[in-house]
């Protein structure tokens, strides 16, 4: 997580709060992370469970 926080210019701790749902972030934010994840940003919406 600290590579993808350091990619998008933000702190780690905002990272891990965003990834355990303890904060919302915004859309700019999450585009950052799907540039640097190389995803649409629309998987990091994606909540379909696999059964």
């Amino acid at each position: 997580m600290q590579n993808l926080a350091d990619a998008i210019n933000v702190e780690y701790s905002q990272i891990s709060r965003i990834e355990r749902g303890l904060i919302n972030t915004s859309i700019g934010v999450a585009y950052a992370i799907s540039q640097a994840l190389e995803i649409d940003i629309k998987d990091l919406f994606d909540f379909k469970k696999d059964n």
